[in-house]
């Protein structure tokens, strides 16, 4: 690769993107997110800091035997030599030095102030400990790229030493100097007029690493872009600590799609969503629905007027095919649901409705009424399409008929709570009447429901449930308010979510509950 003529999409997520709040990642989980990344087609993966911790050292020994990287190279970071000492003698560089990274960035105060309260040397020294570092593992056959730490901050305080830092590694063979906005306080407007002037004032080859405090973190890369940076640095999903750094995919979709520049190897941004969503996966932190390009919800629409125009040209309400992210065009079906969305929603499960005129027109009354009583199908496609079963084939989908439930709930002498419940049901001729334990009256349910219908039918062992959420409607209403439930569940394979209401969370949840269970029976009956 033409490291200089190349467009550079860096990816930081194993090292800035991991100081997010509540994010631990294991090296396991840094070379299984690496992977994926890799899979993106990134040109760059910045693997952490070795020598500062263990994690990060082990990562790296780990990454030379484990990985094996088709289009990324793996990056090191760290930090310039200490004050007074050589590169060569300094262990930490020696840890960059014999990490097997074939990349080095650097990391270097580029504001005055930074250098002499924190660093507690001259300005002198710092131009000397970035020369000497850079150069010593330039020596020693590394790549080096320079990241100038608070970059903007130090340039509205002293431009001339801000430029200076950048010259003086740029001249001792780094190969690219990173602009950070570290306090991400910056705009779109003042990243174009300092990277020109930067580009103009230096000669070198110019980065942004933005961070996303002011909320412009993707809009301040791509002025940077437009102002001549050709390397970028981002996290996937948005990682970061406090509000995170850029998303890289944000900003590699808007590269790529909105304005033709070829930065990732061709077809790999088809993957963007898969990827993005296995990286959450991995870091336990939940996909945010309303992402750019890649969330569940960045191409799902709910108004009526929107469906009507969505039958004549799908583009009319979206700014591109999500076909290029390998996202999904969704309808939700809700209160604001007109006859197109209906027939829409019943063409993306499988149903032709367009020719019956009168089941739409039903349908859609049907949902409007059972939405104004506090159910919600925006998130349960699979209640949804119990429902339209039932419309369509005149009977609702059933593998089982309960006779009875019931749910107790017990606290015994050492404070321990425990529930009990039990459900009488028929299932293949045969009446069932069992009882379940767990840790809370749902759970319980659960567990009897499951084992009553999993004696007719075994498939349903491999059924899980995987998320549960309550919301509380008509708040005022106190204690007597109607209550919502949603249930993920999984086979394994795929997912699903239910709704359920009631005048209470236990009510609620069983019919969640029962209509999960009916849904993955006929999910794998058909």
């Amino acid at each position: 690769m033409d490291l200089h003529g190349a467009f550079h999409v860096y990816d930081t997520t194993l090292r800035d993107g991991a100081q997010q709040e509540g994010l631990n990642l294991s090296v396991a989980d840094k070379l299984s997110i690496a992977r994926q990344l890799d899979d993106l087609g990134v040109g760059y993966i910045e693997g952490g800091w070795p020598g500062s911790n263990p994690k990060d050292t082990e990562f790296f020994r780990r990454a030379g035997q484990e990985l094996e990287l088709r289009h990324a190279k793996l990056a090191a970071f760290g930090a310039t030599r200490r004050a007074g000492v050589r590169a060569a003698d300094d262990p930490l560089v020696a840890a960059l030095r014999d990490s097997g990274a074939g990349v080095v960035t650097l990391v270097a105060k580029s504001h005055d102030r930074h250098v002499e309260l924190a660093l507690r040397t001259t300005l002198e020294e710092n131009l000397a400990m970035v020369c000497d570092t850079v150069t010593h593992l330039r020596e020693e056959g590394q790549t080096v790229f320079l990241d100038a730490e608070h970059f903007f901050d130090g340039y509205r305080g002293n431009r001339a030493y801000a430029l200076e830092v950048l010259r003086t590694a740029a001249e001792a063979g780094a190969e690219v100097v990173a602009l950070c906005d570290t306090n991400g306080g910056m705009l779109p407007d003042w990243v174009s007029d300092v990277v020109l002037d930067v580009i103009e004032s230096t000669g070198a080859r110019v980065g942004i690493h933005a961070h996303n405090d002011s909320g412009c973190a993707v809009a301040n890369s791509l002025a940077a872009v437009a102002a001549g940076a050709t390397h970028v640095q981002g996290c996937i999903n948005g990682y970061g600590e406090r509000t995170g750094n850029a998303d890289l995919v944000t900003v590699v979709a808007n590269l790529e799609l909105k304005l033709d520049r070829n930065v990732l190897p061709p077809g790999l941004l088809r993957d963007a969503t898969r990827i993005a969503h296995a990286v959450a996966e991995v870091t336990n932190v939940p996909p945010a629905s309303r992402q750019p390009y890649v969330g569940t919800s960045a191409f799902a629409h709910k108004a009526g007027l929107h469906a009507s125009a969505i039958k004549v040209d799908p583009n009319l309400y979206q700014h591109m095919d999500p076909v290029g992210v390998g996202n999904d065009m969704r309808l939700l079906v809700s209160d604001m649901a007109g006859r197109a969305s209906i027939e829409l929603k019943g063409r993306e499960l499988g149903y032709d409705l367009s020719d019956d005129r009168e089941l739409v027109t039903r349908v859609t009354a049907r949902v409007k009424e059972m939405e104004q009583n506090g159910h919600t199908f925006e998130a349960a496609d699979a209640s949804f399409e119990l429902l339209l079963a039932e419309e369509v084939e005149g009977t609702r989908p059933s593998y089982f008929d309960v006779e009875s439930w019931r749910v107790i709930t017990e606290t015994r002498p050492d404070g321990e709570a425990i529930s009990e419940a039990t459900v009488k049901l028929r299932a293949e001729g045969v009446r069932y009447v069992v009882t379940g334990e767990g840790n809370g009256p749902v759970n319980a349910l659960d567990a009897a429901l499951r084992e009553a219908i999993g004696q007719a039918f075994p498939e349903v062992a491999k059924f899980e449930l995987i998320d549960y959420k309550v919301r509380i409607l008509d708040q005022g209403h106190g204690t007597d308010a109607i209550t919502r439930v949603l249930i993920e569940t999984t086979d394994g394979e795929s997912s699903w979510v239910t709704v359920g209401v009631g005048a209470n969370v236990i009510e609620a949840s069983w019919g969640a509950l029962v209509d999960g269970l009916t849904f993955g029976l006929r999910r794998h009956h058909r």
